[in-house]
């Protein structure tokens, strides 16, 4: 069996990045891979100003607590105020440009005021309350390197340069089926032998996280020429197809031998629990028809010769836990990402278990003292475990786990 490390450098070896652009208004970027590096064309904050309400004055007018200054002007945010004589203060508020000759800022909880003089009971440091220009961003530096993914954080210091517009990667896409005649879809009733799918509620919305435009193609029946029919129509205008269940090798497991009638594939037993059977490889596109005048034709954006093929395991835990540790890498480097692993945590393990021969992802939830619980089920049928926990423990091959021990832990914030 592949080790884990190796399955994903194979996957990641695979990724084609798209190369398709477009430009959004920076509002509407996040959760978008930027194509093109931001650099400021201005300082942040554009001029000096203050943290804090209070008064500007000039350290050396008030050498000891108690001194008094002449109140000569109030500055506003959004006003700039005169050239601040020896002798006075300037009331000013938070985000107001401080004005020439003033090096300090007193919070006015440390003055008195009575009619036009205030008294300081403080005595202050040069640069206190003051933000300094530049002191965030300094004109001409990197903001946003190209590759980022795009955040509500990374949006806001975009906005704060005044770039009004995003120029980002366009979105990956992917095209989903289940297959398995004992599926049936939430709302219908179920036959005997039945059950819901979850895995294409699940895989969707993982998707749909990442910013994938996603074709939903639903239950495919569990024939071969009908994935065959299947896999046509979904590398006809996506860039990757992701599936769950049919990629063993028995009677009524079709995704293997369809896959490699229209293209190739690697059947993969990889050493993790849960998971193990994954199928990567890619499905060729047919010859379209030409597009009639106007339209847009449905393999625009996706004209490389092949569509890239991933198969996960049908039980629900397996599908969920290959997609964060493997299929979302890929998609992040599809999409143009710099980075696609996620970081871990040190964390104790306020629990004990046995070691397994291949590489575990346990779930866990970190529990208020700080140290992570276990859930008891450890099934890979058991998909209330992944909403009960907060993340993966990620164990090595034959290591115990015992009470106290320092475990490396995934967060889903940084797997979803």
């Amino acid at each position: 069996m592949l080790d884990f490390e190796d399955a994903l450098a194979r996957l990641l070896a695979g990724a084609v990045p798209v190369s398709e652009v477009e430009t959004l208004p920076t509002q509407s970027a996040a959760g978008r891979v930027l194509a093109q590096g931001l650099r400021s064309t201005l300082d942040v904050p554009p001029q000096d100003n203050t943290s804090m309400d209070g008064y500007a004055v000039r350290c050396a007018d008030v050498p000891a607590a108690g001194a008094q200054l002449v109140v000569a002007q109030r500055i506003a945010a959004g006003s700039v105020g005169r050239v601040l004589a020896p002798g006075t203060a300037a009331r000013i508020f938070t985000g107001a440009p401080l004005p020439a000759g003033a090096d300090a800022v007193v919070m006015q909880e440390l003055c008195a005021v009575a009619g036009d003089i205030v008294t300081v009971n403080h005595v202050p440091r040069a640069g206190e309350w003051i933000r300094c220009r530049g002191e965030d961003i300094a004109a001409g530096s990197e903001v946003l390197a190209a590759g980022t993914r795009l955040s509500a954080a990374h949006v806001g210091v975009a906005a704060s340069v005044g770039a009004a517009q995003l120029t980002v990667f366009r979105r990956l896409r992917v095209a989903l089926f289940s297959t398995g005649d004992e599926l049936a879809m939430p709302g219908e009733p179920l036959k005997p032998g039945g059950i819901y799918n979850s895995n294409r509620y699940t895989l969707r919305a993982l998707l749909e996280g990442l910013g994938c435009e996603v074709a939903d193609l639903g239950i495919v029946p569990d024939s071969r020429e009908a994935t065959r029919a299947a896999l046509r129509e979904a590398a006809a205008g996506n860039d990757l197809i992701l599936t769950s269940g049919g990629v063993s090798v028995g009677e009524e497991d079709h995704v293997k031998p369809a896959v490699e009638a229209e293209g190739a594939l690697d059947l993969w037993k990889i050493a993790i629990k849960p998971g193990k059977p994954l199928a990567f490889g890619a499905v060729r596109r047919r010859v379209m028809p030409p597009a009639q005048p106007g339209a847009v034709s449905p393999a625009d954006g996706a004209g490389a010769a092949a569509a890239s093929f991933i198969g996960l395991p049908g039980n629900p835990v397996s599908s969920f836990v290959t997609f964060v540790m493997l299929v979302r890498p890929f998609v992040l480097k599809a999409q143009g990402a710099s980075a696609v692993t996620p970081r871990a945590q040190s964390l104790r393990a306020d629990f004990s278990c046995r070691g397994d021969p291949r590489r575990e992802f346990l779930r866990a939830r970190i529990n208020t003292e700080g140290g992570l619980e276990l859930f008891p089920n450890q099934s890979s049928g058991v998909l209330t475990s992944c909403v009960w926990a907060d993340g993966l423990i990620d164990n090595p091959p034959g290591r115990a786990i015992g009470q106290g021990d320092t475990v490396r832990f995934l967060p889903f914030s940084e797997l979803l």
